[in-house]
């Protein structure tokens, strides 16, 4: 399935890819929005080949910053598989306070991101990519953080959208660097406590 409507944004908040919602058997999500890598990826593939010759300087620091990450996709495919077996038992199932508390409520300015997309959206189909920048950029300024924006509107313009895109500020090197801070960063604010990519409290 694709959501070229960036439907999942605007329902469940997810802002990058990969992410994972879970929802039961009820319809109720027990896990909210978050990073969520259950198995092989084009990136977690490159990550397996340091020593790849044919990637250009900017991929391979790319490929270098994820890595710092500490990425562990079987993590949490023990967790899906453990949720499946188990289901409302699972010790990674969320109650009710806890999903409210890890969800992000919309702010006015998530908000305002939201709609300035949508328009750049509308704009871009119509035909009028030129008048759809300045909406993209708007979600930009707005949403820093949401990935699914600025991934879509780099890629209407180039397909290299490593270093950086003239029509946009950021790239996705600049991402990475931003990612790694600010998991670090989350790092040391839990005081050595383990806080995966997956961004959750999972003891």
């Amino acid at each position: 399935m694709i959501d070229a409507g960036h439907i999942l944004d605007e329902r469940f908040g997810v802002i990058n890819v990969p992410n994972g919602v879970w929802i039961d058997e009820r319809g109720i999500i027990v896990r909210p929005a978050e990073p969520a890598w259950p198995g092989s990826t084009p990136v977690l593939d490159m990550l397996k080949e340091p020593g790849r010759a044919d990637l250009p300087p900017a991929s391979v620091e790319v490929r270098d910053q994820i890595a710092k990450m500490h990425i562990d996709p079987q993590r949490y495919l023990d967790m899906l598989l453990d949720w499946a077996e188990k289901g409302s038992s699972s010790q990674y199932v969320l109650t009710p306070e806890q999903v409210i508390a890890r969800s992000e409520p919309r702010s006015a300015d998530a908000a305002r991101a939201a709609a300035h997309f949508e328009l750049g959206q509308h704009l871009h189909l119509a035909g009028d990519h030129l008048a759809a920048v300045p909406h993209f950029r708007e979600s930009h300024r707005l949403q820093p953080s949401n990935w699914t924006y600025k991934r879509q509107a780099w890629n209407l313009e180039s397909v290299d959208t490593v270093t950086g895109v003239s029509a946009y500020e950021g790239s996705w090197l600049a991402m990475c660097w931003l990612s790694v801070l600010t998991i670090t960063t989350r790092r040391l604010r839990h005081r050595g406590r383990t806080w995966e990519v997956a961004e959750a409290d999972l003891n």
